[in-house]
């Protein structure tokens, strides 16, 4: 069952992942739906012919519980939605031009991303200091950093390293590197962990460390 961050996440982005879509029926790729089936609900019921590609996709038709770089779509597709799959995958230039060879010319790549190179520490307190109950990843970090001793750079730093996660910048050169790029806008990103609202974050003033990104294939 979808817990409720995860509700709050996907609706919140589904507004602008939907307005970045070509018009319905198109034919839709999620990279990353996870085990909450993603965006999928919602472009199924607003007719699009979309799959998920996640190996912890759920069991259905529409799904295909594989890594995307492990599986080939049998045609290319009017558009590609990535939503915080790209920082931690392998090697990131051959997904990005996987999901080009998945796109037909014209067609729309749209990417819901972090960039963890502006998770500073006065992000990082705020963020801690309006935790919920429970242990989410947020919970962690709170936790680890305290025990580590170390100050929050070199902390962030040693834990990107060890999860080999890619920075938001890097991201965004290397889909400019393969789609004429739309627009790329820095948004919130921690709201839907800390029980807030896109505006709430926005108004805080720490740093946006969200990334949307709307290109186009060639």
């Amino acid at each position: 069952m979808t817990d409720e961050p995860t509700r709050r996440w996907l609706g919140a982005n589904w507004t602008f992942v939907h307005a970045a879509l070509p018009p319905a029926p198109a034919r839709v790729i999620e990279i990353g739906c996870g085990p909450a089936g993603g965006f999928l609900p919602a472009l199924a019921e607003t007719g699009y012919d979309a799959v998920g590609v996640d190996p912890e996709a759920p069991v259905g038709a529409r799904f295909h519980r594989v890594e995307f770089e492990r599986w080939t779509p049998p045609a290319p597709v009017d558009a590609v939605v990535a939503c915080t799959s790209l920082h931690h995958v392998d090697d990131l230039d051959d997904v990005v031009d996987r999901i080009a060879a998945a796109t037909r010319p014209g067609g729309a790549v749209v990417v819901v991303e972090w960039a963890r190179e502006r998770f500073d520490e006065r992000t990082a307190r705020w963020c801690f200091a309006r935790l919920p109950p429970g242990d989410g990843w947020l919970h962690r970090h709170a936790e680890r950093w305290r025990e580590s001793g170390a100050s929050w750079p070199d902390y962030l730093d040693e834990w990107a390293t060890a999860e080999r996660l890619h920075r938001g910048d890097t991201i965004v050169t290397a889909l400019r590197r393969r789609f004429r790029t739309r627009s790329v806008v820095a948004a919130p990103y921690f709201f839907a962990d800390l029980g807030l609202t896109e505006d709430d974050e926005r108004a805080a003033g720490t740093a946006l460390t969200g990334l949307r990104y709307v290109g186009s294939a060639e």
